[in-house]
């Protein structure tokens, strides 16, 4: 998500740039409004989504967030034998702004964010059931019962009472988050509303508080140093949960059995689980208060926030700070004897994408960036990712 790394020290421009051309090659950051499916959709099928991160050159906002795209299913190909994949591809044609007429686009899709299918050249490929580790298992009980029926019956029984036949056939609902990227430049020529930020006061207090605060996690247990904190919320308690519930994030189940089976069904039938549990991490000697995520249809990939509760204020208001990463991957850990999860290195990109999405979703009043001098550039999490930033936390007041 090109876009959201740079949208976060330029959301205060207080105006849109107009006779501007967005470049061949620009991405765009929306999210669906319509409903495709490649078992569902036909060609010329009108599709719908929305503009979620703005769109920034030379220090100005070219589109904001919240303009409407409009395209159609160019094809969709439906799954007819286990061999198949399935397909999606998808074009857009217009940007449609509330208040200015609309700007015509050549756009197509180069990844469809927290997504199990891949995309290739504009064309969204789905996963063959073979691939998943419910299949495996599936042939794994074959070879059984060639040897041993009883016992190999025993093992069907078993599996088809945990785990459920994979669904390969590709289902995008509304909410889903796209890349879009234009084929040929696209010319906006009115000047678009933008949203008009004041910056958190006051400004040396502010300062003074961001860095008396801790800034990195640790295990618990081991107390192995972990994620970084990178966002702070000022706000109260219904206000935090009401923002993400808007901006379409889920909270956690508690890491016991039932929610660790449900994780291994998630993994082992390539499939999604939004209330996933999250392993604990702990700041200032305690547990986090609030945990947020966003998935779409896989576990293995997911936007996942920790935030704790601090004991002070700040002017009167209570202060909540979180440690922001993007989950992009999964593997097996032999030494943890458990599937441990791969983030992205880059953190400022999902310090962008929380800021981002809050503003999408009407919440955010103020917005101030702070220079953490302090704060390491480069670190480490507590499973051996890298972490790469520029230190500065997001200061996010909420209404």
């Amino acid at each position: 998500m090109k876009a959201a790394g740079i949208v976060l020290c330029a959301l205060v421009v207080c105006a849109a740039a107009s006779g501007t051309t967005l470049p061949s090659a620009t991405q765009l950051e929306v999210r669906l409004t319509s409903r495709v499916a490649s078992n569902a959709s036909k060609a010329q099928d009108a599709v719908s989504a929305v503009v979620i991160a703005p769109v920034v050159m030379g220090g100005e906002i070219v589109l904001p967030a919240g303009v409407a795209v409009k395209g159609v299913v160019k094809q969709a190909v439906p799954i007819k034998t286990p061999q198949d994949r399935a397909a999606l591809e998808l074009e857009f044609t217009s940007l449609a702004p509330e208040t200015a007429p609309a700007i015509p686009i050549e756009a197509k899709v180069v990844g469809v964010d927290n997504a199990r299918e891949k995309v290739n050249a504009g064309r969204i490929d789905g996963i063959l059931a073979s691939e998943t580790i419910s299949s495996r298992l599936e042939s794994g009980v074959e070879k059984v019962t060639e040897k041993h029926s009883g016992f190999g019956g025993f093992l069907e029984t078993m599996k088809t009472a945990v785990l459920k036949e994979p669904e390969p056939e590709i289902v995008y609902e509304p909410g889903v988050e796209m890349t879009l990227e234009l084929a040929k430049p696209a010319e906006v020529k009115t000047k678009l509303p933008v949203p008009q930020l004041a910056a958190v006061t006051p400004e040396e207090a502010l300062y003074r508080f961001v860095n008396a605060q801790p800034f990195q996690t640790k295990t618990e247990g081991q107390g192995i140093p972990s994620d970084m904190t990178n966002v702070m919320f000022i706000a109260s308690e219904e206000q935090l949960k009401a923002a993400f519930t808007a901006a379409g994030w889920s909270t956690a189940a508690q890491l016991n059995s039932m929610s660790g089976l449900e994780t291994f069904r998630a993994i082992a039938e390539m499939r999604g689980y939004k209330e996933a549990p999250m392993s604990v991490l702990i700041l200032d000697g305690q547990k986090p208060s609030v945990v947020f995520q966003k998935q779409n249809n896989t576990f293995a990939m997911r936007h996942h926030l920790r935030i704790w509760r601090r004991p002070d204020t700040f002017e009167g208001s209570t202060v909540w700070v979180c440690a922001a990463t993007h989950d992009i991957g999964i593997e097996f850990s032999p030494e943890k004897r458990n599937f441990i999860h791969k983030i992205d290195s880059e953190i400022d990109r999902e310090r962008a994408k929380v800021v981002n999405d809050l503003l999408f979703g009407g919440h955010l009043k103020a917005l101030s960036i702070v220079d953490r001098p302090q704060t390491p550039r480069h670190s480490m999490n507590a499973t051996g990712d890298k972490l790469e930033t520029d230190g500065r936390m997001a200061v996010v007041l909420l209404q």
